[in-house]
């Protein structure tokens, strides 16, 4: 099992921008947040790149408070009672957090058959990834 925290806040995946030759590259607050994660990770693991075996990955991503957020309204977003309803959306953040740790986690992230992604307010903003072994779901009955 692998567990990583890397702190700053979360970025979500920025639609891809086109050079007029038509060649595609990631906007610059993309590019830069994913260079951090693989970097922090890089800290945090220095194993064997994960390959030809299934994986299942958790991300949770912490996203900073508004500054006008009340102190009861902060407490319930602590309490994981309030979550973000608005954008960006959970599964662009899990798009810019896998990108950023191919490579440095596992050579491919095709590997990865089960994925859980939640995103929180918090204090402290910064995103945790659990990685494991793919477990099947159990059958019922």
């Amino acid at each position: 099992m692998i567990s990583l925290t890397i702190y700053g806040e979360p970025v979500a995946a920025g639609r891809p921008r086109f050079t007029r030759t038509g060649h595609a590259y990631d906007p610059g607050k993309s590019r830069k947040f994913k260079e951090v994660v693989a970097i922090e990770a890089t800290k945090q693991f220095n194993g064997e790149l994960l390959a030809d075996k299934p994986i299942e990955v958790y991300i949770a991503a912490y996203r900073s408070n508004q500054k006008n957020t009340s102190k009861i309204e902060r407490a319930r977003r602590e309490d994981k009672l309030h979550v973000p309803l608005q954008k960006p959306d959970t599964d662009n953040y899990v798009k810019s957090i896998l990108d950023a740790l191919t490579g440095v986690i596992w050579a491919d992230d095709n590997i990865i058959c089960h994925i859980d992604a939640y995103k929180f307010y918090s204090e402290l903003p910064r995103i945790e990834v659990l990685v494991r072994d793919y477990q099947p779901p159990k059958k019922e009955g």
